[in-house]
């Protein structure tokens, strides 16, 4: 499957947004984990801000910024959400009202816990009635929820905003399934000319990519598979990026950039 790359959204420690970031990415600058500022969605109307988490406001924020990197309208984009955790802080905090004595649970965080919340504060916020699909794949999240994305765009010949997001779970959850910080990333993906073209597709097996010294990130958040590909983008160069399935298969992702006759990156 093949498609475009219109605009990149980041956000994680040390990674302050995708333009904010490149020089980090490409090795020109050391990374620095520096704390993620996770502002309420200025987008949402003040009741639906204030109940917004964690892992819902970094969703909102690396997908706005991927918007406003595309030029497209945000309300005319098909969406696609991963995530391996999805709110497991309001999750955690629901199984703490159910192991409680007399505990009730909130329906603010019922509706909160739902995996496809993020998707839902997104269609509020910048009202769309497009499809939207949430899916969660464990470890393997960012390379389905690509995959799923990828198909939409093929198969239908439209714009989808791809957003894959993870952030920490509460205790004692987190020793179950350790995520060590914050990261999100999303991809507005297009059927026309793109300065970037990106192929995706299956294979029996793939060796690893790397993400250099950006590694123990890579390692620490699900989410952060992303990294390779990202820093692929930032540095304008071609490649082809293995990432290995839980079941033994792989996805394969190649990257085609725009690239003038002296082999600088183009129209990226």
């Amino acid at each position: 499957m093949r498609c475009g790359i219109a605009g990149v959204g980041l956000l994680g420690p040390g990674l302050p947004g995708w333009a904010a970031s490149r020089a980090v990415l490409t090795g020109e600058a050391g990374w620095e984990p520096a704390p993620v500022v996770l502002a309420p969605p200025a987008a949402l109307p003040p009741t639906e801000r204030r109940r917004t988490s964690v892992a819902v406001r970094l969703a909102l924020a690396v997908a706005a910024e991927a918007a406003a990197d595309s030029g497209l309208p945000p309300e005319a984009l098909e969406t696609v959400f991963a995530s391996s955790n999805g709110d497991g802080a309001v999750v955690g905090s629901i199984l703490d009202a159910l192991a409680t004595p007399g505990g009730a649970i909130s329906p603010t965080q019922f509706h909160n816990s739902v995996h496809n919340a993020a998707a839902g504060y997104w269609g509020i916020a910048v009202g769309s009635n497009r499809a939207s699909v949430s899916l969660g794949g464990h470890d393997d999240s960012f390379p389905m929820g690509l995959m799923q994305a990828a198909a939409a765009v093929v198969a239908r010949r439209v714009p989808v905003l791809f957003c894959c997001y993870d952030a920490p779970l509460a205790p004692p959850l987190d020793a179950r399934r350790l995520t060590d910080t914050v990261f999100g990333m999303a991809l507005v993906l297009v059927p026309e000319e793109a300065p970037v073209v990106l192929s995706v597709e299956l294979a029996d097996r793939a060796e690893a990519a790397s993400a250099g010294a950006l590694g123990p990130l890579m390692a620490g958040n699900p989410a952060a598979r992303a990294l390779p590909l990202l820093q692929t983008l930032a540095a304008g160069r071609a490649a082809r990026i293995g990432l290995p399935l839980l079941d033994g298969g792989a996805v394969v992702l190649g990257v085609e950039p725009d690239l003038a006759p002296d082999g600088t990156p183009g129209a990226a």
